[in-house]
């Protein structure tokens, strides 16, 4: 296999290869390799320090409270099964890569961790596929919008159509089915949808996803930005999460009359249950919070419904009326580590499915125009306001943490504790100067 993939590469004119991952500040990082020297280094492309997991997002320095130190060496092992030659960087191939301390799985490396809860979630006989429904912003290099149309413009579609035709034709180019595309609801904002997969390549998916998106809009002289919230005035950009559970390969996410199956109500149940938990991973930075707010269609309370977009939890249905056999969870958005975040949906649904509680209503209304007492009766309330309140309640759940394990955790909240404890002040002009390109 070695001896013939370098061959084809060659023959593709590749000179570099990126090995790529995400760390704890969900930046996607890489380091490269000469063709001429893979051979040698096919099964570790290259090393990277310890510490690289405790670098926030604000600078390359390391948290001291992370527990991780510039001493010892984790290596970059590439996952031959992610390689794509870049349709949008002549020369340039990419493949995603684990993190390896020696001959071992790391502790700290997210996509393990991802995979480790895909193979819990196997151990009781489910699977799951999955993709992010990423909303992001086209700005010109002065950082005004390209546009300024609204939700599903036509017009916008003209305007646009090059940059976003070559965001596709890339797309399509490293293997990423599209399935649709959309002006979005702020200027300049726009939303390409693409498959579902199993899990662990929905979360490489994101990483191919951002990479492409934000390259090729630079390529036309422009700046994408996937930041949660770059303007208090426009809308806010998610990156909502569609899955579905399978076991022996079909979908059973509804029963035979078209309803929610009690295994769908059971991992939802699980979902509710840990969500002030998970968004300290879904929705990770101070900026996230300016887009969860009440009556914007972004998921503020903790319920599900059918077809209501002010639920974190919304079931879709089809057209006959039955249920579409996935939901979306709307409280999470590109800034967000998506191995993390995945393998942490996917833990707090096992939690449901091994509790086997039902979730609350099926909620038909917007719980924004709900008083309190009708909100304590539905069992429904607001989710965190603010990072530092997510880090709070993560740092309290005993379960979620577990999951993590020891070394990831302790990084991973000192990673934002950080970020907590330096952006929590800023007005949103100071967050854009940080967040606009490093996401």
């Amino acid at each position: 296999m070695k001896k013939a993939l370098i061959k084809a590469l060659k023959s593709a004119k590749v000179e570099f290869v990126r090995s790529l991952w995400c760390d704890n500040a969900n930046v996607i990082r890489a380091k490269s390799i000469d063709i001429d020297s893979l051979e040698d280094n096919f099964e570790a492309v290259a090393g990277i320090s310890r510490a690289q997991q405790g670098v926030p997002v604000m600078y390359d320095g390391v948290v001291p409270e992370s527990g991780l130190m510039p001493i010892g060496e984790i290596w970059l092992n590439p996952d031959w099964d992610t390689l794509n030659v870049l349709p949008y960087t002549q020369g340039h191939a990419s493949v995603i890569s684990d993190l390896f301390t020696g001959q071992c799985e790391w502790s700290l490396c997210p996509r393990f961790f991802l995979k480790r809860s895909i193979k819990a979630l196997d151990e009781l006989g489910f699977t799951m596929r999955a993709a992010f429904e990423n909303e992001f912003y086209l700005f010109d290099r002065s950082l005004d919008p390209v546009d300024n149309t609204l939700f599903a413009s036509s017009f916008s579609m003209d305007l646009n159509s090059k940059v976003v035709g070559d965001i596709v034709k890339n797309l399509k180019a490293q293997f990423l089915t599209v399935e649709r595309y959309y002006a979005e609801s702020g200027p300049g904002q726009q939303e390409v949808v693409i498959a579902h997969a199993p899990a662990l390549e929905a979360a490489d998916n994101q990483i191919t996803f951002r990479e492409t998106v934000r390259t090729t809009a630079a390529r036309n002289g422009l700046i994408a930005s996937f930041m949660p919230k770059p303007f208090e005035e426009f809308g806010g950009s998610g990156c909502h999460l569609h899955f579905s559970l399978l076991k022996d390969g079909k979908n059973v996410m509804r029963d035979h009359n078209g309803e929610l199956s009690e295994v769908a109500l059971y991992f939802m149940a699980g979902l509710l249950e840990h969500l002030p938990s998970l968004m300290a991973v879904t929705t990770p930075t101070t900026n996230s919070y300016r887009r969860i707010k009440p009556s914007c269609w972004a998921g503020a309370y903790r319920c599900w419904g059918l077809d209501n977009r002010e639920a974190a939890l919304r079931v879709p249905t089809d057209p006959s009326g039955s249920v579409a056999g996935h939901v979306e969870l709307k409280s999470v958005d590109a800034s967000s580590n998506p191995y993390l975040a995945l393998g942490m949906v996917i833990f707090a649904g096992i939690d449901g499915l091994r509790k086997k509680v039902l979730p609350p209503v099926n909620l038909q209304s917007d719980p924004a125009l709900m008083n309190g007492e009708e909100l304590f009766h539905s069992r429904i309330d607001p989710l965190p306001s603010s990072l530092g309140i997510a880090l709070d309640t993560l740092e309290n759940d005993q379960y979620l943490l577990k999951t993590l394990g020891e070394d990831l955790s302790r990084a991973y909240l000192a990673v934002k504790r950080a970020e907590w404890k330096t952006m929590a002040e800023l007005t949103i002009a100071q967050e854009r100067q940080i967040l606009l390109e490093r996401f």
